[in-house]
Formats: C-alpha cells, sequence, structure tokens
C-alpha cells in the first residue's frame, strides 16, 4: 500500500497542501549548489492512503509536491502537468496553483 506524508495549512486564506511519499521525507537531497531538506516540519503532519492524499490534491489551492508517486498521483488526477515536474537528484518536485 501507498502511503503519504502530509500537511495542511492555510496560506492567505487558501487551503495549501505540501505532500510528499511518505518513504522520502526525512530525506536531504543535493545535486549541485541545491540542498532539499524533505523535513518532518514542513511536509510530515501525518501519513494517509492514496484515497485520502487524492481528495486532499483535489480540495488544496496551493500544492507542494515531492516524490514519484505523489507527482504521479496529481497528474493522474489532472491537476499536476508532466511540463512543471523539475527533478532534483532524480527525486521529481511539483508545485500547483489553482486560480
Amino acid at each position: 500500500m501507498m502511503s503519504y506524508s502530509v500537511r495542511v495549512t492555510d496560506y492567505q486564506k487558501n487551503p495549501m497542501l505540501n505532500i510528499c511519499d511518505a518513504n522520502i521525507l526525512g530525506k536531504v537531497i543535493t545535486e549541485n549548489e541545491l540542498k532539499i531538506n524533505i523535513s518532518k516540519s514542513y511536509y510530515g503532519e501525518k501519513i494517509v492512503d492514496e484515497k485520502e492524499a487524492a481528495e486532499l490534491l483535489r480540495k488544496s489551492s496551493i500544492i507542494n509536491m515531492a516524490g514519484e508517486k505523489t507527482v504521479s498521483l496529481s497528474i493522474k488526477l489532472g491537476i499536476g502537468s508532466e511540463v512543471g515536474v523539475k527533478k532534483v537528484d532524480d527525486i521529481p518536485f511539483l508545485i500547483v496553483f489553482k486560480m
């Protein structure tokens, strides 16, 4: 079963979701000068299954995503697009703003 680590907050009165594959939580990714910490404080409020992750992706206005499964799920749901995906050390990242 795939699990996702999520943290939901409000950003300027909009629901903001930070979500990543649970298996990369706590990792520090580096590529050249870039260093990204997939921190518990940012992504790690609770662990959810794919069904709940999909619901959160649908209802959030701003989404910060990290990880293969998370980004794939958002694209499958029509929320994210391949075009916006950036890879850092082979881990995909995607940020979505819904207007």
